[in-house]
């Protein structure tokens, strides 16, 4: 497929989504790109949440993650399930009861201003770090297989992505967003399916082999049981991936934000319950993919892309897609799936930060009203430029598959938010708030120091995800020690 193929391709696809944000961004006001006026049916934000949650770092991550972690990601993924019940039934009763539109104002009510500040600032960190992973993967693949055969610089491309990006958000924000999400949801399941379907045919296989086929075997080892030092032991995946979704969803102003846009708590619950349980089928067919995509790449020759001088396991797919000999139709569906997998978290990002920064950190809502909406849409520019310069940086300092290094970044900045909202919720005690800044910023070094510890130095134990409620138990016990003593 040629690169001006792909030009157009993304062009028209853009041109849909400019048409959704023409109709849904009609009523140009903060109450509409904050909240959705408060009135998306919970099934169109269920289905797009599923897109939301997998995003471009799933879509393309994954697949490339099956050579060295096999199955593994699964036992991470049945972590999420419980979470998203924890999230369901414990989360969303707080945020409705109290009418929120940021989730951080919880922390004002609950413990002060400092709380309040602190955790929005470390969803400020996690989100810009997150949407960077995420734009960084897909502006890598549109660089190496489109730009460069141009010789358009690398950073021409981010901008181009993130101005796309910035067009359609700008009038609807997080009202186009929960519709422009059923759309890439559908593209990017649709295009899975597709490549599955694609590559089963190359390789001769009927639909019964695609699991029981001796050449795949290798890859679909699921549950690793053997020794609890080994990184991918399973009860460190499970609650790994458990407090992961409590902390990347449940305590998250960009996830949390699409089903605060629901009619009422009930119908909040019911879009979280529904899009868990399709979570899981829905990874166990990347993961499929991926284990596909591999054995067909070594029947064929095919080698793993090479850049900067690095494999790069993230860029199989996209190559054997574009690249592979296999038809326009899976480039084209490839293509569709990147694009919407890519800005389906990336768009709902940007809204996210824009609403904290403008809620959590300006006080928007105390502002004169005639400045309001030319506030927030100073900041939308300004979270943009932000984007730019994070995704342009981490070209030059990322060596590793881009879903493992998200979920270890995660690990750091979601833990004080962890302890936090779990201090709030599960006790009765009050703190000395104004200290609250200083026990995040340690636990964090804490953690990090933990975690870079060499594996020989702890009996050969190897730290993953389990991390994340490492974190979030420093920040608990460091709120019990700056606790305020009863009169």
């Amino acid at each position: 497929m040629q690169p001006l193929h792909i030009l157009l391709l993304i062009a028209g696809y853009f041109g849909i989504l400019m048409l959704i944000s023409y109709f849904t961004g009609k009523n140009d006001s903060n109450e509409a790109f904050f909240k959705a006026e408060g009135k998306s049916p919970w099934y169109i934000v269920a289905f797009g949440m599923v897109g939301a949650s997998l995003s471009g770092v799933t879509f393309i991550s994954v697949p490339g993650w099956v050579k060295d972690s096999q199955f593994s990601y699964m036992q991470v993924v049945l972590g999420y399930l419980v979470g998203y019940f924890v999230i369901t039934f414990v989360l969303l009763p707080i945020y409705y009861r109290m009418n929120v539109t940021s989730i951080y104002q919880y922390l004002n009510n609950r413990f002060g201003i400092v709380s309040y500040k602190t955790g929005a600032f470390f969803f400020f960190v996690s989100r810009v770090l997150g949407a960077s992973f995420r734009l960084f993967l897909v502006a890598t693949v549109l660089q190496y297989f489109v730009f460069e055969a141009w010789n358009v610089p690398f950073f021409i491309t981010v901008i181009l992505s993130i101005l796309l990006i910035w067009i359609y958000t700008a009038r609807g924000g997080i009202k186009t967003i929960v519709w422009t999400d059923t759309l890439q949801t559908l593209f990017m399941l649709g295009s899975v399916v597709i490549a599955i379907y694609f590559v089963k045919d190359e390789l001769n296989w009927t639909f019964a082999e695609l699991f029981s086929a001796p050449e795949i075997a290798p890859y679909t080892k699921t549950f690793f049981m053997d020794s609890f030092l080994d990184k991918n032991y399973f009860w460190k995946s499970f609650f790994g991936g458990m407090f992961i979704t409590i902390c990347m969803t449940g305590l998250d102003q960009d996830m949390m934000q699409k089903n605060l846009t629901c009619k009422s708590l009930k119908d909040a619950q019911k879009n979280v319950l529904s899009y868990s349980f399709v979570f899981i089928p829905v990874n166990l067919l990347f993961l499929f993919l991926g284990a596909l995509l591999f054995v067909y790449a070594q029947q064929n020759g095919i080698g793993v892309p090479m850049l900067d001088g690095k494999e790069k396991t993230d860029l199989l797919f996209p190559e054997i897609a574009l690249n592979g000999g296999m038809g326009l139709g899976l480039s084209i569906m490839f293509l569709l799936g990147l694009i919407a997998a890519a800005y389906s978290s990336a768009d709902s990002a940007l809204t996210s930060l824009t609403t904290s920064f403008c809620i959590d950190f300006l006080g928007i809502e105390r502002k004169e009203v005639k400045h309001q909406k030319s506030i927030r849409k100073q900041v939308h520019i300004g979270v943009s430029v932000l984007l730019v310069i994070v995704i342009i940086a981490f070209k030059y300092l990322l060596d590793s598959s881009v879903i493992d290094l998200l979920l270890k970044a995660a690990s750091y900045t979601y833990g004080p938010l962890l302890g936090l909202f779990a201090f709030g919720i599960f006790t009765k005690m009050q703190i000395k708030d104004k200290w609250v800044w200083l026990v995040a910023i340690l636990s964090v070094a804490i953690t990090f120091f933990i975690g870079s510890i060499p594996p020989e130095y702890i009996g050969g134990y190897h730290f993953n995800y389990e991390l994340l409620i490492v974190n979030g138990a420093l920040t608990f016990l460091g709120l019990i020690l700056i606790r305020r003593q009863k009169n």
